[in-house]
């Protein structure tokens, strides 16, 4: 069972430096202050109430923490060692920027308990990086990512498509760079142009241009089957909906979707049923077969891939949920032919043709 994850969003806090697309009190929903030990200790216990016998693991978000003052550290890590070592928190994990990372620090944090550092990369063009005033350089992102491995934590690595100077190429060129270095999943956040920014002032002026909602799903489309072959899950993509981006006038411009994944994952239905739907009479009645957690991918938004392979003659006259169909993979059936096809690669494994 997957642990249950009690956040806390220190949005800011320990940060060097204002990158030009972040508001993390818009972004997280969340002021950033550092919580006090009750707060920890209830929050965490409001979350095991409901943990039905799972896990549990305490998150610290935003920020950068490991820049924090080691008081800080302290004060936000100490109220949590009689939880671990009773068992009621199995885990911690951060998230900091790589130049806030070395040996000393890491092997501290492993005795306090945390076990998973998520580095915000972004990127690894120099280029990019400096556009988008993070401070730090693509040496410092290998650094930094060995020395997490070495330490035995968990890496996670946080991407940044669309910044200023980025290109599909470089999007990709980086996830690769960092498939290199053994991270153990991946936050995929398309960039948007939130308000109060500098990246929106430059918006505003015509220096930057976001990605187009249809040019992002189909690079982050790229980007997830890149991963999924390297066997690198991607456990986010998009930023998590909340009330301050979703309020009027919060995203200025950019990609935003509360269902961003949805829309990516859509595609790569749409993408693997054509495939598997070649060269069959145009108007055939197809049959598709999914795991059930799949359905809403395959009709996609507001039923849209049904309606596209509709007008380009595949008449998909049902989508059957089937617990026996790998979460990855759609079986199309259309009179007595059956294919089957893997989402991530849009390859078809193998083709049966039915008794009638």
């Amino acid at each position: 069972m997957r642990p249950i994850i009690v956040p806390f969003f220190i949005s800011h806090q320990g940060c060097p430096h204002q990158c030009i697309f972040c508001d993390q009190t818009r972004i997280a929903g969340a002021a950033g202050e550092l919580p006090d030990h009750e707060a920890i200790r209830s929050r965490i216990a409001a979350y095991r109430g409901t943990a039905g016998g799972n896990a549990v693991e305490v998150a610290f978000f935003g920020g950068s923490f490991t820049a924090l003052s080691l008081v800080d550290q302290e004060r936000l890590l100490g109220p949590l060692q009689s939880l671990r070592e009773r068992g009621e928190v199995s885990g911690i994990r951060i998230s900091t920027r790589p130049d806030a990372v070395d040996g000393e620090r890491l092997a501290w944090l492993r005795r306090m308990g945390v076990y998973t550092v998520e580095l915000g990369i972004q990127s690894m063009d120099d280029r990019v990086l400096s556009r988008a005033g993070r401070g730090h350089t693509a040496a410092q992102v290998v650094s930094a990512c060995r020395l997490v491995k070495d330490a035995g934590m968990v890496l996670g690595a946080q991407l940044m498509p669309g910044l200023p100077g980025d290109t599909p190429a470089t999007s990709l060129a980086s996830l690769r760079e960092v498939l290199a270095l053994d991270p153990d999943f991946f936050r995929i956040y398309p960039t948007l142009v939130i308000a109060g920014t500098r990246l929106a002032e430059l918006y505003r002026v015509g220096e930057y241009i976001p990605l187009s909602p249809a040019d992002a799903v189909s690079l982050c489309k790229e980007l997830l089957k890149t991963a999924f072959r390297a066997g690198v899950p991607v456990v986010r993509i998009g930023l998590q909906p909340t009330a301050e981006l979703e309020s009027e006038g919060g995203v200025v411009a950019g990609p935003y979707h509360p269902a961003f994944r949805q829309l990516v994952e859509g595609e790569l239905c749409l993408d693997l049923t054509r495939k598997l739907a070649t060269d069959l009479p145009r108007g055939s009645d197809v049959t598709i077969f999914c795991a059930p957690s799949r359905v809403a991918d395959v009709a996609g938004q507001r039923r849209g891939n049904l309606e596209t392979l509709r007008r380009e003659g595949i008449n998909v006259a049902s989508i059957i949920a089937d617990p026996a169909i790998p979460r990855q993979e759609l079986r199309v059936e259309a009179g007595s032919v059956s294919r089957r096809g893997n989402l991530f690669t849009i390859t078809s494994i193998g083709e049966t043709h039915l008794v009638n």
